[in-house]
Formats: C-alpha cells, sequence, structure tokens
C-alpha cells in the first residue's frame, strides 16, 4: 500500500495515487497539472520516508478534474425573548483533484 501525507489547503491528507479528494478551491483550470511540495510522510511498500517537517525532494502530482460547491452549512441564531432569529447558510468553494503520482528524488510511485 502506497500513500503520503501532504499538507494542503491548511488540512492534513492522506494521499493515495488514483483517488479523488475535495479540496478548498485552487486557481487552476480543469484538465491542469497541480504539484504538493508540502508532503510529511511518504509509505513506499513499508519504506517510510518521515520529513522534519517536509521532505525535501518531495511532490505529489494531481489533475484537477472540476470545480465545484460543498453541502450546505445552515446557521441559525436565536436570542430567546428578544425576537431576533437570524438563518444564515454557506456552501464553500470546492474543487477535485485525482492524485496521479507520488515523486521522491527521481523515484515516480504511481
Amino acid at each position: 500500500m502506497t500513500y503520503a501525507i501532504i499538507e494542503a489547503s491548511g488540512k492534513q491528507l492522506w494521499v493515495e495515487p488514483g483517488s479523488f479528494y475535495d479540496l478548498n478551491k485552487i486557481e487552476a483550470d480543469p484538465g491542469d497539472s497541480v504539484f504538493f511540495e508540502r508532503v510529511l510522510l511518504i509509505n513506499d511498500l513499508n519504506e517510510i520516508h518521515i520529513g522534519k517537517p517536509c521532505i525535501a525532494d518531495a511532490k505529489i502530482q494531481a489533475t484537477v478534474l472540476r470545480h465545484l460547491r460543498g453541502k450546505k452549512v445552515i446557521v441559525y441564531k436565536m436570542r430567546p425573548k428578544k425576537g431576533t432569529r437570524i438563518k444564515k447558510g454557506h456552501r464553500q468553494e470546492l474543487t477535485r483533484l485525482v492524485i496521479k503520482s507520488i515523486n521522491i528524488g527521481n523515484k515516480v510511485i504511481n
């Protein structure tokens, strides 16, 4: 099992080649390649590489599939006995990515 732990969009994600992930919106067009260089850990068939805090020569290559919006989150505030009610909704802008490869040095892991 090959996987990597990366830092992207203010979160740490466990990513595997060929898997799909939704991140906060990235300014890239669908079909573009995106590289993540903040790689914290890579596990390649039980050979583990750990960064301090990041692995220097590691990159994750991903392809942007599309931009979408997340589920609606409802925020409702009510002040009892005051007659004040506020209902707000929010939908986060997301980007769907597919991980193409994990690169460490000259070695490419698909």
